[in-house]
């Protein structure tokens, strides 16, 4: 295992932008910045042998400080949408950004993913971790508590990416952190057109429907006869088209999947699989549910490596909390009590079928 690092630039008011890299045994190689804790580059064999990048991203500090589709990066205090970017906890009504369309989205404006972490690394025989940690003020986005959080990630020589997240509040909050890298395991890895024809399981029979603003209506409903069902291996753009009123087909998928588990159980979320390359990603997690995302409306010119990433070009395996569900009394609940420890784990397992 080794751990390298080396400047990868300067952010506009002058902060240096370190890039750090585990790698394994195995070549497999996982990289990051300071800035957001955004995972930039991941590199990984095909049945061939052939190491490609396989996540989408950038080029520069400048883009990244942007970075409109939140490539790699980590997003909260709350990840995904708020309706009406207002909450009411213990009798207050806090009101948030306006960042999409009414609702909040990530965060609002002032993301995670455009913040400076500390950096501290740890090499190991069989694994590297490197974590990210930094403090969010008292009404930083408009949420209530200065929250103290980290993000681990540990790469191990079974090719597994594993992503911590803690944090302690001081006061109740509203916390779901998630890690939104966009993954194209196809031929050219993060260059290959898009992810239309990859074969996707998902281990849920439930999900979240959605109003016409990307709000949940507060059903939980079954994927029997929808576009949504993967319960068994489907390729992910069989179902896609013009969407229909009952899911049974969807313009793209942006869906948040029912996990059934123990509180703090890790299961078994998700596997994607290309069969061209043979490369396999599965996703575990002890998070209530999966958004699975694969960006239809994705159209970026100046990706890293002089990709141009247009609709469809990544999946995302967002491992989080139900959408809204600080405002929906029976989704599992997103707050976190003052002194109360917040810890939340997602693993990516990566492996080639030869």
């Amino acid at each position: 295992m080794s751990i390298s690092k080396e400047k990868f630039g300067m952010t506009k008011d002058g902060q240096t932008v370190t890039k750090y890299t585990l790698k394994n045994h195995n070549g497999m190689s996982v990289s990051f910045l300071d800035l957001g804790a955004v995972i930039t580059n991941l590199f990984m064999p095909d049945k061939n042998g052939v190491f490609e990048d396989i996540v989408l991203g950038y080029d520069t500090v400048a883009q990244y400080e942007e970075n409109a589709p939140a490539f790699g990066a980590v997003v909260g205090r709350c990840a995904n949408r708020i309706a009406g970017a207002e909450f009411t906890l213990n009798g207050k009504r806090y009101e948030l950004d306006r960042n999409d369309g009414t609702n909040c989205l990530h965060g609002g404006f002032n993301r995670y993913e455009h913040q400076m972490y500390q950096t501290e690394y740890r090499e190991g025989a069989e694994a590297d971790s490197i974590s990210f940690t930094r403090v969010s003020p008292d009404a930083e986005q408009g949420f209530p508590g200065c929250f103290t959080y980290g993000i681990t990630y540990t790469l191990s020589d079974a090719d597994e990416l594993i992503i911590q997240y803690s944090g302690v509040s001081d006061e109740d909050t509203v916390v779901s952190l998630t890690n939104h890298s966009y993954f194209n395991i196809g031929a050219g890895g993060h260059k290959n057109p898009d992810v239309l024809g990859f074969e996707l399981q998902v281990f849920s029979d439930a999900y979240t429907p959605v109003n016409e603003i990307h709000i949940p209506t507060g059903e939980i409903r079954s994927v029997e006869g929808t576009a949504l069902d993967f319960r068994t291996p489907r390729i992910v753009g069989e179902r896609t088209g013009a969407a229909a009123p009952d899911d049974s087909t969807v313009e793209g998928y942006d869906h948040n999947y029912v996990l059934k588990h123990e509180e703090g159980e890790i299961v078994k979320a998700a596997v994607c699989r290309d069969r061209e390359t043979g490369r396999r990603i599965e996703v575990y997690t002890d998070f209530p549910g999966v958004q699975i995302y694969t960006a239809v409306e994705l159209e970026e010119a100046d990706g890293k490596d002089g990709a141009h990433y247009g609709s469809s070009g990544g999946i995302c395996f967002e491992t989080q909390n139900y959408a809204n569900a600080i405002n929906t009394e029976h989704f599992p609940s997103p707050v976190l009590c003052a002194g109360q420890q917040y810890d939340r784990t997602a693993v990516f397992r990566f492996d080639v079928a030869k």
